[in-house]
C-alpha cells in the first residue's frame, strides 16, 4: 500500500511539474523596482544566500517567485538531481528537505533556514 500511494504522489508529480513551471514562467510578477546604487548593494548581500531546492516543488516555485520579485539575484541549486548539492544540504543543514536557504552571516558563520514562508519572510524584511 505504501508503495502505492508513492506511486500515486510520483505520478502526480510528472504531470503537475510541468504545469507549475510554465506557470512560474509566464507569471513571474512585479519585479521591485531599486535604484542602481541600491540594487548594487542588494546584489552584494545576495552574493552570501544560496537557495537548495528541487525544481517542480510548488513550496520551492512560491520561494523562487518571491526571489524573483524581490529582485534577488540568489544561487540557486537543484538538490534533487545534483549530488553534491544534496550532500551539502545534508551535512550543513542536517537533513535533506527543501526549500532551504543558506545564509552565510558577515562574521563567516553559516545559517540554514527551512520553510517557504520562513524564507519568503526572512528576505521581505531584509530586502523590501
Amino acid at each position: 500500500m505504501k508503495q502505492l500511494i508513492r506511486l500515486f504522489f510520483r505520478v502526480v508529480r510528472v504531470i503537475l511539474g510541468p504545469l507549475l513551471l510554465l506557470w512560474e514562467w509566464l507569471a513571474p510578477g512585479t519585479r521591485v523596482a531599486r535604484s542602481e546604487e541600491a540594487q548594487r548593494k542588494v546584489d552584494e548581500a545576495s552574493s552570501r544566500l544560496t537557495l537548495y531546492q528541487y525544481r517542480t516543488c510548488p513550496f520551492c516555485i512560491k520561494t523562487r517567485r518571491a526571489i524573483k520579485r524581490l529582485s534577488l539575484p540568489i544561487r540557486t541549486l537543484d538538490a534533487q538531481h545534483d549530488q553534491s548539492a544534496r550532500e551539502a544540504l545534508r551535512s550543513g543543514g542536517g537533513e535533506v528537505k527543501v526549500p532551504c536557504l543558506r545564509i552565510e552571516e558577515d562574521d563567516g558563520q553559516v545559517r540554514w533556514l527551512y520553510e517557504s514562508n520562513a524564507i519568503i519572510d526572512y528576505l521581505q524584511a531584509r530586502f523590501s
